[in-house]
């Protein structure tokens, strides 16, 4: 089971995870890059790709994806001192998402980044950056909703494992930059949309 608790670890390295499908080839992209917070730059990224051997099931998304990621995590020459996914941590129909299923095998502070409101609910939230509530299901807290732009939709933060609703919410305000997604998890999906784009091109060119 996921551990909720823990502070918000004394950040220098953040890893941004996220993973991408190229559904003619069944091939599914692994991208993790590792985000200097103090320069404000990738110092390290790595990629696996792998075929897709788990079938789409809504909920258990992180069966399929977890493998590739943990094989990217595993080539990186740097330790994280916290982990950021393109995912959910526990706020999931299970209390465990792909950022939890990632803390667990790593031993890592995980923090779930995603995109869209997978359960709960939450109150009215400020149309300005920084502006957050708090995500809740089924009478716990679970996490918080947080405007990363202004005037932009915002994304919902949960812990994955071994960090707090609010030590995830100090980690992800740490990693924002110009855009919606934090800084690590932009990286990644840059990263593995890039490498899935050029397989698509070499494929193409064998033809």
């Amino acid at each position: 089971m996921a551990v909720r608790e823990g502070q918000a670890p004394c950040v220098r390295l953040a890893a941004g995870c996220d993973a991408a499908y190229d559904t003619a080839q069944g091939i599914l992209y692994g991208g993790v890059v590792l985000w200097d917070l103090a320069q404000k730059r990738v110092v390290e990224s790595q990629v696996s790709r792998g075929h897709v051997t788990f079938p789409y099931v809504p909920g258990l998304l992180a069966f399929r994806e977890t493998p590739v990621l943990l094989e990217a995590l595993a080539r990186l020459k740097g330790e994280p001192d916290v982990m950021l996914v393109d995912g959910q941590g526990i706020a999931h129909p299970r209390s465990m998402g792909l950022a939890s299923h990632l803390g667990l095998h790593t031993m890592v502070p995980t923090v779930g980044c995603a995109k869209t409101i997978l359960v709960g609910s939450h109150g009215p939230i400020g149309s300005l950056r920084g502006d957050w509530t708090w995500l809740h299901y089924e009478g716990s807290r679970v996490g918080a909703v947080v405007r990363t732009r202004s005037r932009v939709r915002p994304i919902y933060v949960s812990p994955g494992h071994r960090i707090s609703i609010e030590g995830a919410l100090q980690v992800v305000v740490r990693c924002l930059g110009q855009f919606r997604l934090p800084e690590p998890v932009r990286q990644a999906h840059l990263l593995v949309a890039q490498h899935k784009r050029e397989a698509s091109h070499s494929s193409q060119d064998g033809l």
